[in-house]
Parts: structure tokens; sequence; C-alpha cells
């Protein structure tokens, strides 16, 4: 942070293709001009606004923790990442960013996320929003998801099969079936009042588990014998299978 106001003179610089001006007092930003720009960390700043629609050649877009009420991306087609984080963003649209690999929307009001054209996705984070319903079944390449703290009465993550993390707590669904979840590493699943029941069968490569603050009335973990981490207290457990 060099505590910058702002960036005048910056348009032009026409052959700019990396901006980094992450964590100063930016209020505006006005990058019409950069077309070559590939890459844009603006993370951090006090923007209000946000207009990427001339930079068409951007591979990289971090504008998180700004004060963005709305963000097109509709002409970035070529973004692989896409971080826009602690906004006040009702609305995403990313179904035009068919190369997105990475995004991270946390901490903003968004009530639908619609992914479906998204199919390189392998990095998701879209906890702490207002989102009542999540569909990932045409992210299949996904590895991480965060979808932790949001209104979510039913969670698929049948055809997420190379799924390593996943965060889901704090929701409102009452059951999580991962039978289609054989190389999972992480859960977390904490901290949801709804939770009743949890099917880890087949999670056989599970290494960590918390599942505490649920309702969860039985808990079987005899087949994940990889265990080395277990966190079940606050449910309603009468019963605890685990390996002998």
């Amino acid at each position: 942070s060099k505590e910058i106001g702002d960036l005048i003179g910056i348009e032009d610089f026409t052959a700019l293709t990396d901006l980094d001006c992450e964590d100063n007092l930016l209020t505006s930003l006005d990058i019409s001009n950069n077309t070559a720009l590939t890459w844009l960390h603006c993370f951090g700043n006090q923007l209000t606004a946000l207009d990427v629609s001339n930079n068409t050649a951007l591979t990289e877009l971090r504008c998180g923790e700004n004060a963005l009420t709305s963000l097109d991306v509709s002409m970035n087609t070529s973004l692989t990442l896409l971080r826009c984080q602690g906004n006040q963003l009702t609305v995403l649209d990313v179904s035009a960013n068919t190369a997105l690999t990475d995004l991270k929307c946390n901490g903003n009001q968004l009530t639908s996320l619609d992914l479906s054209t998204n199919t390189a996705l392998t990095e998701l984070k879209c906890y702490d929003n207002q989102l009542t319903a999540l569909d990932v079944s045409a992210n299949t390449a996904l590895t991480f998801i965060k979808c932790s703290d949001n209104q979510l009465t039913a969670l698929d993550l049948s055809n997420n099969t190379v799924l390593d993390e996943v965060h889901c707590g704090a929701n409102e669904f009452s059951s999580l079936d991962l039978s289609s979840n054989t190389v999972l590493n992480e859960l977390y699943c904490n901290d949801s009042d709804s939770l009743t029941s949890l099917n880890l069968s087949n999670s056989t490569a599970l290494t960590l588990l918390w599942c505490y603050n649920n309702s969860l009335t039985s808990l079987d973990v005899s087949a994940n014998t990889a265990l080395t981490t277990l966190k079940c207290w606050n449910n309603q457990l009468t019963s605890l299978g685990v390996s002998t």
C-alpha cells in the first residue's frame, strides 16, 4: 500500500499488460484505454464502480474488498481467475466466462449464482452470501468448494467426483450424501442445525472431518480409516461407528 488516491494518466500507458494497484485509496479507476491489460489487481481500494468492458484480453481480475455494487464481466471471455469478494454485489453473471477456473465471490449479497457454463472451474468460493440454491452439476472439474454461510436447503455433489476439499457449514440442508466423492480429503460441514444425516461410507480418503454443532443422531466413520482429525461435538449422537 502506497496510499495512492488516483491513477490519473494511466490511460496513456496503452501497452500496459499488468496493473497492480492493490491496497490503496482509489475511489475510481479508468482503464478504458488500457486494452492490452491481461492482469488487473485493484483489491482493497474504495472503488464503487469498475468498467472492464474494453479490457477484453483480461485473464485475471482481482477486485475484491472494494464497494462495488455491480460488476459486468460479459466482455471478458478470456478470464480464468475472478476474485470479487467482499463487495456489495447482488448479482454476478459469469455465463460468458467459460474459461474460468478460479471464482471467488464470497462476502457479497448474492441470492443466486448460475455456474452452468463454467465447466472448467476447479476452485469455487461463494460463502457468506444469501444463496438458497447452488447447482454445481456442470462443474465436474471442481477440486475445492466453499459455500458455507448461505441459506442452502440442498447440496448435490454427486457429479463432483474429484473434489478434494468441501466447506459447506452453516446452511439449511438436512442431509449430505458424499457417496460419489471418493477422493475427498477434508470436509467442513459444521454449524448446520438442520443437518441430521451424513453419508461418508465411500469417502475413504478423508483425513479431516468437522461436523460439530449439527443435529446428527449417528455418525459412521468406520470406513474412514485415514482420518486424523474428527470434531463432532454438540450433536445428538447416540452412536458413533469407528473402525476396529
